[in-house]
């Protein structure tokens, strides 16, 4: 399928996670029968007010082994105006994990959507941040592994469909700071395209954990993925909340804003936004979520970043990220809920369009109010004391059951007490 674009307007790019369909690695590790909507429809409301679960509509629970699934995405993310989407890719020194979608996609030609890959090379861990907390299946860059990667991508980037920028695939690196050399790595990729007939390769480093150069990795270019490396203030002593937290809370506007105005010492970044942002799912009371989200505010940065895209690289050929079709765990998806319907597409398709209803961000209304008074320290101590003074008493009473003469001497000492 030949691609068409304007030189006018960049292409639009949504992250696509494949995670939507059980695999016998997350059997062992999760329970039979994981995927990501375990954690979805697990979600609890942390506040008064808080949107938990948050659930889809129009596909509902889908399993994404099914390709008539995957096609009515497609069919619904072109109308509202997204030019493709750029699959997370799992690989790990030769095994891939999650990849049944993404494989069967490059077998359907009805699958007419463009597409890149994002590299996700980090652990994967048992709480869900990568760290070296109980890693589950670790990242260990073998010496052969450089090439062995770059072999393997080589049935898509030769797929007709694969996104090019300035005619070279686009690649992703989601963590390019946990390779051993990433110079070194980045040109054996370099090498083995030229040497196979594919060609110039764009390299693309995520601009994520602190990461904020490409440039230091001999990469392209860099790609924003907020909220990562945002500098906004913890809001979350504004809430009320459930249970103690010890997540982060910030602004919508606050982060949209800082990521529209940030300027980077390797300029050639590409620019994301996302529609909302809210991990409870997956993290829960460590969570890290965004207030002030709303089809408006979203429309706005995304035609703003559309906007100085434009301004930024005049006639160039540009993309802009949206974060993300379907990360529903971290409540960042497109998709329709049951909350919003379309509305997070209709507003994509507004900024598209270049329609001008939103002006500026809609500052964070009133939070709601909880019906419970705040936690206090004496005031739980108390009712943890009295808590376990009802079980002392329940053994007590169970054991004087079971020893008839020691209840005659308790019932004694008792009707003798003044």
């Amino acid at each position: 399928m030949q691609q068409t674009h304007s030189a006018q307007l960049p292409r639009l790019i949504a992250f696509y996670l494949p995670q939507f369909h059980p695999i016998p690695e997350n059997d062992e590790w999760w329970g039979k029968g994981f995927t990501e909507w375990t954690n979805v429809t697990k979600a609890k409301p942390l506040f008064s007010g808080h949107y938990q679960p948050q659930l889809p509509t129009d596909f509902g629970f889908y399993d994404l082994r099914v390709r008539a699934t995957r096609r009515d995405q497609i069919r619904l993310a072109k109308e509202y105006g997204i030019d493709g989407f750029c699959y997370h890719y799992y690989w790990f020194s030769g095994k891939r994990l999650l990849n049944a979608p993404l494989d069967d996609m490059l077998t359907d030609p009805e699958s007419d959507m463009p597409f890149c890959l994002c590299w996700a090379n980090e652990n994967w861990t048992r709480r869900w941040d990568a760290s070296e907390h109980k890693v589950l299946i670790a990242q260990r860059y073998l010496p052969e592994d450089d090439l062995q990667f770059i072999k393997g991508l080589q049935p898509f980037f030769a797929d007709p469909r694969y996104i090019r920028v300035d005619g070279k695939p686009f690649l992703i690196v989601y963590r390019p700071q946990h390779l051993p050399d990433a110079r070194q790595t980045s040109q054996i990729w370099r090498d083995y395209c030229r040497s196979t007939g594919i060609g110039e390769i764009h390299i693309c480093a995520a601009l994520t954990h602190g990461n904020l150069d490409y440039a230091q990795f001999g990469f392209d270019s860099g790609v924003e993925f907020p909220p990562h490396n945002h500098q906004c203030q913890n809001q979350a002593s504004r809430l009320n909340f459930h249970e103690p937290f010890s997540g982060f809370v910030a602004n919508y506007s606050e982060i949209a804003t800082a990521f529209l105005d940030r300027r980077y010492k390797s300029p050639n970044v590409f620019r994301s936004v996302f529609p909302a942002w809210d991990n409870t799912a997956r993290t829960g009371s460590r969570a890290v979520f965004v207030l002030g989200s709303s089809p408006e505010n979203y429309q706005h940065w995304l035609a703003e970043s559309i906007r100085r895209t434009n301004e930024d690289f005049p006639g160039g050929d540009r993309l802009v990220f949206i974060n993300a079709w379907n990360e529903w765990a971290e409540g960042c998806h497109l998709e329709p809920d049951r909350k919003y319907g379309r509305a997070f597409l209709d507003a994509t398709l507004a900024a598209r369009e270049e329609e001008t209803a939103c002006i500026g961000f809609a500052p964070v209304g009133a939070l709601p109010e909880s019906d419970e008074p705040r936690r206090a320290l004496l005031a739980d101590l108390y009712k943890v004391l009295l808590y376990h003074a009802y079980l002392l008493a329940g053994h007590l009473a169970a054991a004087l059951k079971k020893h008839p003469r020691l209840r005659s001497v308790v019932r004694w000492i008792y009707n003798r007490l003044p």
